[in-house]
Parts: structure tokens; C-alpha cells; sequence
């Protein structure tokens, strides 16, 4: 993992968005980084969205850094998993 990209114990369930929302800070920046459930069940099976992306964080999140990487952070500091 990247030292200077880190992901805090943070995520829940964000109901108006349907979608896991979970903090990353980078270089001390925070963004917000989310993933929608459809996008859970197509990757993973279908299943509680929370048990998904417990089951699967460590994959998630590498994922995440790779966008970053790629700089796909939107304007207003979302990096969004399809």
C-alpha cells in the first residue's frame, strides 16, 4: 500500500446515494470515495451491502488507489467505484 494513501475505518451506508461512502486521505487530503450497491452485487454476488465491501475492502481499496493514480478524482473530491 501506498504510505502516503491511507483509508480510515469509516465507511456506512449512504441511503439518498445507494452506496457504500468510505473516506481516503491523501497526503493528508481528505476525499470521499463511494460504490454503489448494483455495483457490489455485479462484482460480488448479491448480498448486504456493508458484508460486500467488508468481504471485499482490501480489493476496493486498491482499486481506489489505482484512480488515483489515474487522477479520477471528480470536482468535488469523489472518487466513484463502477
Amino acid at each position: 500500500m501506498n504510505q502516503a494513501i491511507h483509508f480510515p475505518d469509516r465507511e456506512n451506508w449512504d441511503e439518498e446515494r445507494g452506496a457504500i461512502v468510505f473516506p481516503v486521505l491523501l497526503h493528508g487530503m481528505g476525499l470521499t470515495c463511494a460504490i454503489k450497491l448494483g455495483a457490489l452485487e455485479d462484482r460480488f454476488g448479491a448480498g448486504a451491502a456493508m458484508a460486500l465491501f467488508n468481504a471485499h475492502r482490501w480489493d476496493l481499496e486498491e482499486e481506489v488507489e489505482e484512480l488515483i493514480r489515474q487522477d479520477k478524482i471528480d470536482d468535488q473530491g469523489w472518487l466513484w467505484l463502477s
